[in-house]
Formats: structure tokens, C-alpha cells, sequence
């Protein structure tokens, strides 16, 4: 983890927020690297879910909703963490953590967990609500109180029949989204593992209250199946059914995608949630409002609410896990490199044009004439300082796929070099195929 922090500040993946002014504790900012590998998730979640899927449409909801939607949601009743503060130190920890040793060695005195900081007497369990409050308007008053939005998936569920109306799809059917959830977590940490401000990818699936658990089953394999085909290794990477007991309010079953994050010591994580919801949204929202949320079937001539199918995975989290899994530090016969092995569907950068030397006219104009004519169609990097090993050693380490080399030979014949990064074999091709040869690679 040390590392993977140390990477990310350095290369420009992630940086602490309001550093200049002592930060805010664990809030980060992602940089010029960091922002193309979230972009990239994103798009590659958004083509599993909506783009190769007739049935399933995105979405883009308010972050501010109207307060009575967290009232019928049940957050405001039941989106609770138990807290126990020290009443030395007077350090705020998750009660339930606390009893799973999760802040480190479990320490007792008198039969009681003492402060995993100070050792000092914890007070009694409080239960603390993690919708994060706020006010319109220019009185703050309980009249204009309203909250950031826990998770994304109530303005789907609001627009249920919006959707209904304006798209004609018929069960079975998805509405997608992507975007800011807001937790007021007590204890966040693990650089961006967890935070209390955070991108969610929530997929609603609709489909008929018999055929929830079919549905269930195939979207946990599909959603498994997602990571391990951008580069997650199978033995990192599991399943994990939740037991009855510890089943959100809403929920009949869930399952979590975890991966075995090097934490304090090795734990498995959190990736990812898919929940069968079964109607509670819809029925829920149908009894506060007075609206009909009634899904009738031209088929069956029958009118039901829908059971729900909730795939919810965290964009921080699985970017943290990509960085995890694909790092590594590797002898070769130039010595010792770091490299990021990421998915060239997920790299930051899928080609470096490098001119052999900087100092050479015509190197630098055939270099960026090559630079330009990428730009339209792929994130690509220019670099031209420090020698040709020093700058492969840099895309490497930011997991760039290839390097495309400009020599003394591409003056004469028009072809350029490619270096593979994680082989690091080399090729020649004409300058003229980059483009062809890059779309075949990232399968554009």
C-alpha cells in the first residue's frame, strides 16, 4: 500500500485534497493520470452495462433530492453505523469494527474492549446516521434541511416510470448510473478505499417477482466476470454471500465482490454489492408519494411491482484494486523496473511517442506529426527528455502498453518502433499503421 500511495502522488494518479491548507482528512483529488484511469472504469463498467445491452438504459440524477425520498427510503431510520467514542483521546471508532479487530489487536480490561489508540474506556454504542446533512436556501432551518445523497440508486427508482414511459422497455430491464454518493463515515481510511465522498456504478435491474433469484445468480457471475477479464487476478479476487442477519433492510440476499486488499494485514474488501432489493424501492416509494409504480405486462396481462436487481460497485475502490493487482517491481537484464501490468482498456495513456533524440530536428518533427495524427482517436504521451531506458522506465511505471520509438531508421523508411510493456519486445511497423494497430489492439 505504502508504494501504491507513493506511485499515485508522484506519477500524478492521486494527490491529498487542500494540501496547501493541511488537507482534509482522507479526502484526495485525482490528477491528470488518476482521471483518465477513473474515466476509463467508468466507460469500461458503462459498456458491460448499458452500450452492448438492449435493454438497459443510463440515467443522471440530481444530488440534492427532495428529503422526503431518504424518508421513504428508510436512510433516515435505518442507514445507521454504531459508534463508541474513547473518553481519553476521545477517538470515534465503528463498534462493529471494533469487535472484528479491524483497528488491530483486540485489547480488554475488565471484559470490555478498551481504546485501540490510547487503551482508555470506550463509552457505550451510539447509533449514527451516515446521510450527510445540508440546507437550501438562505435559512438553515429544519423547514430547509435536506442531505447529499447516500447512494445513488433512489433518483433511479424515482424515475421508474419516467423511464417506463419515455424508453417502452419491457421486463426484464436495467436502468443505469453512474456518479457522487455522499457518507458520513466515522471511521474512513485506506487511502481511497474508504471515504466519505465517492463515485458509485449502480445498476437497477427490473424483472418479474419470480424470476428475481435466476436474475440474481446471473448478474453476480457477470459482474465477477467483469473483473477478471480487466486483469484481476482470480486468487485476489472472490465471492462472498452475505448471511441473513447481516442483510440491509432492503435486501431478500446479497453477495459481495471482494478482493484481498494489503491493508494492516491482508483482508478482504468490499468491490462490489449486487442485492436483490425485491420491491421494497418501488413499493416503498409508491406508499410516501401516492404514485403508482405498477409495472403492467402486455404478455401475461398482469400488473405487479418488479423485484430489483441492484449490481453496486465503487469506482475508488475498484481503482484501487486495478493499481494493487497490476503492480509490480521486476528485475531485468537493464536492472530493476517498476510497472503497472493495467488492462490497456484501463491505461491512463495506451501509446508514449518517443523521439530517440531531442536534439534532432527531424526526429521531433516526424515524432509529433506521428503524436498528432493519435490525438483525435487515444489518450497518447509525448515525451522526449531524459534517455530512451529512462523514459520506457516512466511509462512503465504508469502502465502505459506501448512505446512507439522514433529513430534514425524512421527518417529513411517511415517506420517507428514498438516496445511492449509488459514483454518489453520490440516491433517494427510503419508509421503509417500506428492508428489500425492500436484500434486492433484496444479492440476499438
Amino acid at each position: 500500500m505504502d508504494k501504491i500511495v507513493s506511485l499515485c502522488k508522484r506519477r500524478g494518479f492521486i494527490f491529498p485534497d487542500s494540501a496547501i491548507y493541511g488537507g482534509l482528512a482522507n479526502t484526495w483529488d485525482f490528477g491528470p493520470l488518476g482521471v483518465e484511469l477513473k474515466n476509463n472504469i467508468k466507460k469500461a463498467w458503462w459498456k458491460q452495462i448499458v452500450q452492448t445491452r438492449e435493454e438497459v438504459v443510463g440515467i443522471d440524477t440530481a444530488i440534492i433530492m427532495n428529503s422526503k425520498v431518504w424518508e421513504a427510503s428508510g436512510h433516515l431510520q435505518n442507514f445507521n453505523d454504531s459508534l463508541q467514542e474513547c473518553k481519553s483521546c476521545h477517538a470515534r471508532f465503528r463498534h462493529d469494527y471494533l469487535e472484528q479487530g479491524k483497528y488491530g489487536e483486540i485489547t480488554k480490561k475488565n471484559g470490555k474492549i478498551v481504546c485501540p489508540l490510547c487503551g482508555g474506556e470506550l463509552g457505550p454504542a451510539k447509533k449514527f446516521n451516515l446521510l450527510v446533512k445540508t440546507f437550501l436556501g438562505p435559512v438553515e432551518d429544519t423547514a430547509h434541511q435536506t442531505f447529499l445523497r447516500g447512494e445513488t440508486a433512489q433518483g433511479i427508482f424515482i424515475n421508474f416510470k419516467n423511464i417506463l414511459q419515455s424508453s417502452r422497455k419491457q421486463i426484464p430491464f436495467g436502468i443505469a448510473q453512474i456518479g457522487k454518493s455522499f457518507r458520513n463515515e466515522i471511521t474512513p481510511g485506506n487511502f481511497i478505499f474508504r471515504t466519505r465522498e465517492f463515485e458509485q456504478m449502480e445498476l437497477e435491474y427490473f424483472v418479474a417477482p419470480k424470476e428475481d433469484e435466476k436474475w440474481h445468480q446471473y448478474w453476480i457471475n457477470k459482474r465477477l466476470q467483469w473483473y477478471l477479464d480487466l486483469g484481476i487476478n482470480k486468487n485476489n479476487i472472490r465471492l462472498n454471500p452475505h448471511k441473513k442477519e447481516d442483510l440491509a433492510h432492503y435486501a431478500k440476499a446479497c453477495t459481495d465482490v471482494e478482493y484481498k486488499f494489503p491493508f494492516s494485514s491482508d483482508e478482504w474488501g468490499e468491490l462490489e454489492g449486487i442485492a436483490n432489493r425485491t420491491d421494497y424501492d418501488l413499493k416503498t416509494h409508491q406508499e410516501h408519494s401516492g404514485q403508482d409504480m405498477n409495472y403492467f405486462d402486455d404478455q401475461t396481462k398482469q400488473k405487479y411491482l418488479p423485484f430489483v436487481i441492484e449490481p453496486s460497485a465503487g469506482v475508488e475502490r475498484s481503482m484501487l484494486a486495478f493499481l494493487l493487482d497490476a503492480y509490480e517491481e521486476e528485475e531485468t537484464s537493464q536492472g530493476k523496473r517498476t510497472v503497472l501490468h493495467l488492462h490497456p482498456s484501463l491505461s491512463p495513456m495506451k501509446a508514449a511517442i518517443l523521439p530517440l533524440l531531442k536534439n534532432n530536428k527531424e526526429l521531433i518533427s516526424f515524432s509529433r506529426d506521428i503524436f498528432q495524427s493519435l490525438q483525435s482517436y487515444f489518450m497518447v504521451d509525448y515525451d522526449a527528455v531524459g534517455s530512451i531506458g529512462r523514459r520506457y522506465r516512466r511509462q512503465d511505471e504508469i502502465g502505459t502498453p506501448w512505446c512507439i520509438t522514433v529513430d534514425h531508421q524512421s527518417l529513411e523508411d517511415k517506420t517507428v518502433t514498438i516496445r511492449d510493456r509488459d514483454t518489453m519486445e520490440q516491433i517494427r511497423i510503419k508509421a503509417t499503421e500506428i492508428k489500425d494497430w492500436l484500434k486492433e489492439k484496444l479492440e476499438y
